[in-house]
């Protein structure tokens, strides 16, 4: 499978699957020309020449805010908005706000678990002081 400027571009932006990016760095470890190709794609960065693209993907501006996966989480968020998300999780599979949404995720299942063991030791400590009706 051929590697194109478009996938070295994402390489460099760490937004490709864990597993494409091992199998291009792989690459770029066995090929002299693919890593002259790299640096070649990296010195335009530095140099300033910029397509609308890498503009694009650079500053992230298709992707979700922790406000808006926090939202979509708790199910608050419009139907439009809540079908893009798992579009751009699961098939864009944009790493950055995959890790963002399962930070939230873990976040909100240990509120869940701490909810649930400090609503155990109120019950605990008070069984004494209820009375029955």
């Amino acid at each position: 499978m051929s590697i194109t400027d478009h996938d070295l571009e994402s390489y460099l932006d760490e937004a490709l699957p864990a597993e494409e990016m091992t199998r291009i760095e792989q690459r770029l470890r066995k090929e002299p020309r693919l890593l002259s190709k790299l640096a070649a794609i990296n010195g335009r960065r530095d140099a300033g020449v910029h397509t609308l693209g890498e503009i694009w993907r650079r500053n992230r501006l298709t992707c979700l805010s922790r406000e808006t996966l926090g939202a979509y989480l708790l199910g608050t968020l419009p139907k439009a908005q809540a079908q893009y998300v798992p579009f751009h999780l699961d098939v864009i599979g944009c790493r950055y706000c995959q890790a963002n949404f399962s930070d939230l995720s873990n976040q909100q299942s240990e509120s869940a678990s701490n909810t649930q063991s400090r609503r155990q030791r109120y019950f605990q400590s008070s069984a004494g002081y209820l009375k029955n009706v």
